[in-house]
């Protein structure tokens, strides 16, 4: 399992910076926060992929809920630990550069606890998931679960699926693309996959749990312990929170063309 620990370390940075120099020599009147952006975005989705395939490949294989196996279980879980933990840190780079160009407080000409500072305001819960996932998920995985779960852990690596299309969305605004149909697809994308993938596969998970032992839907959660209820609850809890905000986004962005469309017909009789 260190070789997958190791090999993590080693593809998700090295990919970001081999991305960046690519980006920097093939669009050469982007500038350092787009090249850097877009690079941590790209990794994301790789990551995001992977996982995915990981846990359908894992939940396919599982007829058993609770004790069924998989070996991709582990080590894909040591694998994207690296990316974990990096992915703060190209998150940082991201908002440093990105406020240095809108003069913000990220404007200073090198890196300071301010800047710091700022970011861990403005992405905090991102920075919270990551930081979870690294302290609470990974040990739990790896040590506390004697064995048992496979499938509920695959399920997990599921809930990615949604977020390479939300890193195209953000790669298209970062391309002026926001207006074009093909932004507005992949923002219906977007919300299908996280609350098919991120909010439905909770009850999807009950419901498998219930089948493996004849409970009915609504008796599942009485039959567990406290504490896997209440350790999903705070996983689902930021996932509605990030889908209100995904809601309030596409409103804007309706709202917004159809005062642009309003515009240009009455120009147009005019």
């Amino acid at each position: 399992m260190i070789t997958s620990l190791v090999c993590g370390a080693v593809v998700f940075p090295g990919l970001y910076y081999c991305l960046r120099k690519i980006l920097k020599n093939t669009f050469t009147l982007w500038g350092e926060a787009d090249v850097v952006s877009v690079s941590e975005r790209l990794v994301s989705t790789l990551h995001a992929s992977l996982a995915t395939a990981t846990g359908v490949s894992v939940v396919s294989s599982c007829s058993n809920v609770m004790t069924d196996s998989h070996w991709l279980v582990n080590n894909f879980v040591l694998f994207g630990a690296p990316y974990m933990a990096f992915d703060i840190y190209a998150m940082y780079l991201s908002h440093y550069h990105t406020e240095r160009v809108r003069g913000g407080s990220g404007s200073h000409s090198s890196h300071s606890l301010q800047t710091v500072r700022a970011f861990l305001i403005k992405d905090w819960m991102l920075v919270l998931h990551h930081v979870a996932l690294l302290l609470i998920f990974m040990p739990i995985t790896l040590f506390f679960r004697r064995g048992l779960g496979d499938f509920f852990i695959g399920c997990m690596f599921i809930t990615e699926f949604s977020t390479p299309f939300i890193s195209i969305g953000k790669i298209l605004i970062q391309l002026h693309l926001d207006n074009t149909r093909l932004h507005r697809i992949n923002g219906f994308i977007v919300l299908l996959t996280f609350f098919t993938c991120r909010i439905l596969l909770f009850p999807f998970m009950y419901w498998m749990y219930g089948r493996q032992f004849g409970i009915p839907l609504h008796r599942v959660a009485f039959h567990l312990p406290l504490q896997c209820n209440v350790g999903n609850l705070v996983v689902l809890a930021p996932q509605l929170y990030w889908f209100i905000l995904l809601l309030r986004k596409a409103n804007r962005l309706y709202l917004r063309q159809r005062r642009q469309q309003g515009d240009t017909d009455r120009l147009r009789s005019d």
